[in-house]
């Protein structure tokens, strides 16, 4: 007999492939979500620490994102994929009159974090564990001053750019929760990225590239204090960009 498959049971390849659009359509999340095995004392933090910091999506969004905060915050910064904490603790420590959100699925990341945070009893930062997407979704509109993705995973293969973050669809996310002259703060030190980001942002009607000379992409934010991917990227030879647009 030939090979025949059971009416209407599609190839494993071909329900990867389904299963990968529609998570694109989406605009998920792809990539490691966790690493070497948590310490002792990283764990507890996990199972302990995270649910008292982490915003709660499953509830209805706050009206005033001030709730979640135990002060009142003057602004409010959202930072995409954290990574080892660096610029997130940074902000955060130079800035307590903003409150900030700090969005990381990869586990080993999240549980130094929150080490940090237990270890400086930091009160302006709350956290989100899961997909980004999730969160956008979530936020009320109109409510945040800042968003920085900072050292995204480029996938820099041609047939993977389809697993990017930035994509139309979370550029229009990006546009319902901030604030009209909120930022959008990109840095990439992946070429390919930085065009792409460009072009899917500049063809967004709501925002506006603030780019007047070379020197403000290619030079880092004033008070930037850079990221250890930052600094990889340096040892490589790869120089950097940085993106920064205001919502109009």
């Amino acid at each position: 007999m030939g090979k025949n498959r059971s009416c209407g049971q599609a190839p494993q390849s071909v329900l990867i492939k389904q299963s990968e659009s529609a998570a694109h359509q989406r605009g998920a999340f792809f990539g490691r979500r966790k690493g070497h095995k948590l310490r002792k004392q990283q764990a507890e933090y996990y199972e302990e620490l995270l649910p008292r910091l982490s915003l709660d999506i499953a509830q209805p969004y706050p009206r005033d994102l001030a709730s979640v905060f135990p002060f009142t915050p003057d602004k409010f910064q959202l930072e995409i994929g954290f990574g080892g904490g660096e610029h997130l603790l940074h902000e955060a420590r130079a800035n307590t009159d903003t409150g900030f959100i700090g969005c990381e699925p990869f586990i080993n990341g999240m549980a130094k974090m929150l080490a940090v945070i237990s270890n400086e009893k930091i009160p302006n930062i709350r956290l989100f564990a899961s997909d980004a997407l999730y969160l956008l979704e979530w936020l009320p509109e109109h409510s945040l001053d800042r968003i920085d993705i900072l050292y995204a995973d480029p996938w820099p293969k041609k047939r993977h750019w389809k697993r990017r973050f930035i994509s139309d669809e979370n550029v229009a996310r990006f546009a319902r929760v901030l604030k009209p002259g909120g930022t959008l703060r990109f840095a990439s030190d992946i070429d390919t990225y930085v065009e792409w980001t460009l072009v899917r942002l500049l063809r967004n009607e709501h925002f506006n590239w603030l780019a007047e000379k070379a020197d403000d992409w290619r030079l880092p934010w004033p008070g930037f204090p850079g990221t250890r991917y930052e600094q990889k990227a340096f040892r490589e030879g790869r120089k950097p960009a940085y993106l920064e647009f205001r919502r109009l």
